[in-house]
């Protein structure tokens, strides 16, 4: 039997934030039996792959490669040849110094169907991201890409040095760093004066982002100064001028702090989203996973009851999803709440539950366990029967006060929370690096279950430079009791809030 070939998509990447994906790139990333990524490929996009892919990395870094080229030419046509469909994910565009023409080439000397997807290259968006347009009207209206890389021994060149001094307004060097002393020597001996302003971009439109400005005669003696390293570009012309009232990316309040999100993967966007926002490097090392319940049983029971209470409570926007999700599976929905008065801790829970159609009819201004039995006290609830679906693992002090004024509680597990340990080693040796910046705890689970990832009695000096904060003030004692310094804690307990106050907090220090 003959196996049909596979097809080939070389998808680029873009420059580095993985915002500036494409479209059909990430639908060709999400569709790919295979993905062969490269050095300069954002990880985050990893993450869009089916949980079937083969993940294979082949990057290139100073020098020291995965694969020879010819080699991956070699692993994408074998892939392709079983029938596979593959996504080569290329940094930037596949065409601008990516050797992307030469793995299509290789592709239709096999026979094999491929695609190409454009990606920004980093050319074009790292100056942007800086703050440097590279055409202006009212400076140059022509702009030139060109290698870097080039031998400087060579014999020949293949750059027209002497076209690019004169003739061109704005010039982008890519991969140039090391050559930058040629370059400029290069520039200026073939008429280029030596006071043309030049800017150098590091690891562009990422929160690493480091910009370095002078000029053709001391840009060298600069980028030595400030211990510039690939990757980076060069932009030579009168346009980086504009930088100086332009600049916006560099100028965010986070920019460039590495945080750690320890909350669980599936609730982690969110946060990631603003810190990242923010100019934040979020690294994200979940320290608990959420779970179903052992046993659906005493769940199942209160939901063939629900006519029988008075109240239903939600305590999380996970109780709101697993309740909800067991309902429409016991193949009833929101109706079976007709007759049922609702309330949350907080604006999130909330708005979870309105997704599914309801209004809460309790939302206390503070969002802990405390404001909702403070709300009850409020209410005739002696001898009602209330529901409480929440995590197994929940404070305690909501169930007994509810039942010291009368009610009868129902207090149900409807998920679990599990600790998560599968990044540990990467994260330990962060924090031995001491390339940590802040903690961010949303949860008192976050806390217990990071704590026992870290070596008691290395826990002070892991921690040592790192600053910590936390959703609000109860998981603040957890972190405090388990022996953490606390700098930052949320005034409002939610996101936003805890968002609000990590800027706060580094806008005053």
């Amino acid at each position: 039997m003959k196996i049909m070939k596979g097809k080939v998509y070389l998808v680029g990447a873009g420059p580095g934030d993985p915002g500036l994906i494409t479209v059909k790139g990430l639908e060709c990333i999400k569709n790919a039996d295979v993905l062969i990524y490269d050095y300069l490929a954002s990880p985050v996009l990893l993450k869009h792959a089916q949980k079937h892919a083969e993940i294979l990395y082949v990057g290139k870094k100073g020098g020291d490669h995965t694969l020879s080229q010819d080699e991956i030419n070699t692993l994408i046509a074998e892939k392709a040849q079983k029938g596979l469909t593959v996504t080569r994910l290329k940094g930037g565009d596949p065409f601008i110094f990516g050797r992307g023409g030469e793995e299509a080439e290789m592709l239709i000397k096999n026979d094999i169907p491929f695609e190409i997807v454009p990606g920004v290259t980093s050319a074009i968006a790292a100056p942007a991201y800086a703050g440097i347009p590279l055409t202006h009207r009212k400076f140059t209206s022509t702009v030139a890409f060109v290698t870097g890389h080039e031998d400087p021994l060579k014999e020949e060149s293949s750059i027209d040095w002497a076209a690019l001094a004169k003739g061109i307004g704005t010039l982008v060097f890519l991969m140039g760093v090391k050559n930058l002393p040629f370059i400029t020597h290069r520039l200026i001996h073939h008429g280029m004066d030596p006071d043309t302003p030049v800017a150098l971009i590091r690891w562009g439109t990422t929160p690493r982002q480091i910009t370095v400005t002078g000029t053709l005669h001391t840009i060298s003696e600069r980028a030595k100064d400030a211990g510039f390293k690939p990757p980076a570009i060069i932009v030579v012309g009168h346009v980086v001028k504009l930088r100086e009232i332009l600049r916006w990316f560099e100028n965010r309040p986070l920019m460039g702090l590495r945080i750690v999100v320890t909350r669980a993967r599936e609730q982690a966007s969110e946060l990631v989203e603003r810190l990242s926002d923010l100019g934040a490097e979020c690294l994200e090392y979940p320290t608990i996973t959420v779970v179903p319940p052992d046993d659906f049983n005493p769940l199942d029971t209160a939901i063939q009851n629900l006519s029988t209470y008075e109240w239903l409570v939600f305590t999380s926007v996970n109780g709101v999803n697993f309740f909800f999700n067991r309902l429409y599976e016991k193949n009833k929905d929101v109706r079976a709440l007709r007759n049922v008065n609702t309330a949350v801790i907080g604006p999130a829970t909330a708005k979870r539950l309105f997704d599914f159609g309801l209004h809460s009819d309790i939302v206390p201004e503070s969002y802990r366990a405390e404001s909702i039995i403070k709300a009850f006290a409020e209410k005739d609830i002696n001898g009602k029967k209330i529901l409480l679906p929440r995590a197994k693992e929940a404070r305690p002090i909501l169930p007994i006060e509810l039942t010291r004024m009368g009610a009868i509680v129902d207090e149900v597990t409807a998920y679990c929370t599990r600790s998560v340990q599968d990044k540990a080693d990467l994260l330990l040796k962060r924090l031995k690096e001491k390339t940590i910046d802040l903690i961010t705890f949303t949860s008192s689970s976050t806390v217990k279950n990071f704590h026992a990832l870290l070596p008691p009695e290395d826990l002070q000096s892991l921690m040592q430079e790192v600053r910590v904060a936390s959703i609000g003030p109860i998981t603040a004692d957890t972190a405090r009791n388990l022996g953490f310094d606390i700098h930052i804690i949320a005034e409002s307990y939610t996101i936003p809030g805890l968002c609000e106050a990590i800027k706060r907090h580094y806008g005053t220090t």
